[in-house]
């Protein structure tokens, strides 16, 4: 999901050929390689947000909607399977004086639950000859092999659990096979990354945190250490008898942000067996300036002229991508033309796009050697890098590694092999615990 400031550059903008063609056009030997493999490996995303009405509503994931991830999308890139994210935003007492008494947590339960339900009602009613729900990678491999698409799902933010532990095993039976224990801001069981700018709460995981963190580890629910801070996942990789994920991070060493992980989470993450799925979310990709007050005026006016919307917010990079999509070729012509204008008279940072983000994926190999490594996407809460800005682009992904030299066995690994692994593991040890 977005991070707790907002990146308001408006980089998006930059959409068009130019800033894709990273270099030299790959020759058809490269492509035909790239797409053979591609073809061949289980390509797991385990990140994309949703809203339940594009799951349920009349107009839904079926149809080839304006947003980053959906099932035409899903299936013009090749991506296999997906983790939905049942996501309930953190409240505070600030903003509710009873975030952490009963009231605040049953509504956000009856939200987590309302997400559960919709992703049920999608792959077993609303599209079932697409997609079918998996619930461990014997599922995900048999689903594939019958040339349909996969959904686990995974729970971005503890704070539905609200005090009852029972609650964990719940929402295991409703499918969750992982679970982040914060998001934004502070909760009942751990401290979140934002406590680098807000002060902390508990100092890592509360009391209650660890216990949750042992049931995780008995039922078989992978431990998601993305969005808590450095001191409560430090702790996790201590306590945690199986090993974690992070499901959507990258790598601190390239973008000094504090949802990413610095070298010494990345080897204690190795170090329990786990693996971080590195994310294509432009602000932790890339740190890059404010556009000066003139290149944003600019660019405002040029979204104008072709009736394209604004790029900042919850699902208007999604709404922005479809709209530059429809463009005929003309106006995409002369759109192009405009923004190379616009960066000539205007220079700004150059956006994020899919080598910055590989260099992530790299620099995650070298420091932890190839099976701890994986890949998300964080479509549809902001995620989006050019080059993968929609599920439609995720051969490019595939087709960069290749560009890198990255090995067919290497390429499978990244695209879900190493966390369908941690995933059996996981519930392997849960099976030997509950003996």
């Amino acid at each position: 999901m977005l991070p707790l400031i907002l990146l308001v550059s408006v980089i998006f903008m930059s959409f068009h050929s130019s800033v894709f063609a990273q270099d030299s056009p790959a020759d058809d030997l490269l492509r035909k390689r790239a797409r053979a493999i591609h073809e061949k490996v289980i390509a797991l995303d385990t990140h994309i947000d949703f809203s339940p009405a594009h799951l349920t509503g009349e107009h839904n994931y079926t149809e080839r909607l304006d947003t980053q991830f959906n099932l035409p999308n899903m299936i013009d890139g090749g991506l296999a399977g997906l983790f939905f994210s049942i996501f309930v935003p953190q409240t505070r007492e600030s903003q509710n004086a009873e975030a952490f008494a009963a009231a605040g947590y049953e509504r956000a339960y009856k939200l987590a639950v309302e997400k559960f339900d919709a992703v049920q009602r999608f792959a077993r009613e609303i599209a079932p000859d697409k997609i079918e729900p998996a619930l461990n990678s014997t599922d995900a491999h048999r689903i594939h092999a019958r040339g349909k698409k996969f959904a686990l799902m995974g729970v971005e933010n503890g704070y539905p659990i609200g005090d009852d532990i029972a609650r964990v095993k719940e929402f295991y039976e409703r499918g969750a096979r992982y679970l982040s224990l914060t998001h934004n801001g502070h909760n009942q069981l751990a401290d979140s990354h934002t406590g680098e700018r807000d002060g902390w709460k508990w100092n890592g995981l509360s009391p209650f945190g660890k216990q949750v963190v042992a049931e995780m580890n008995r039922l078989g629910i992978m431990v998601d250490v993305s969005h808590t801070s450095k001191e409560a996942m430090m702790q996790i990789a201590g306590l945690s008898k199986a090993p974690i994920i992070a499901s959507h991070s990258a790598a601190r060493a390239l973008c000094d942000v504090s949802r990413n992980m610095d070298d010494e989470q990345l080897l204690a993450l190795k170090k329990t067996g786990g693996v971080i799925q590195v994310v294509a979310y432009d602000g932790f990709v890339k740190t890059s300036k404010p556009d000066s007050s003139e290149r944003a005026a600019a660019l405002a006016a040029a979204r104008k002229d072709f009736n394209l919307p604004e790029t900042v917010g919850l699902g208007q990079r999604a709404r922005f991508q479809a709209g530059v999509k429809k463009l005929s070729a003309k106006q995409r012509a002369e759109y192009e033309k405009k923004l190379g204008a616009i960066d000539k008279q205007h220079p700004g940072d150059a956006p994020a796009n899919l080598k910055d983000f590989v260099d992530h994926i790299d620099y995650a190999v070298k420091l932890l050697g190839i099976d701890h490594v994986g890949i998300s996407s964080d479509f549809d809460g902001g995620g989006g890098v050019v080059g993968w800005n929609d599920a439609s682009e995720t051969f490019n992904v595939t087709l960069e590694l290749v560009r890198r030299g990255y090995a067919e066995e290497q390429i499978e690994k990244l695209w879900g092999g190493n966390l369908l692994r941690v995933m059996d593991e996981v519930q392997r040890i849960a099976r030997e615990m509950q003996k």
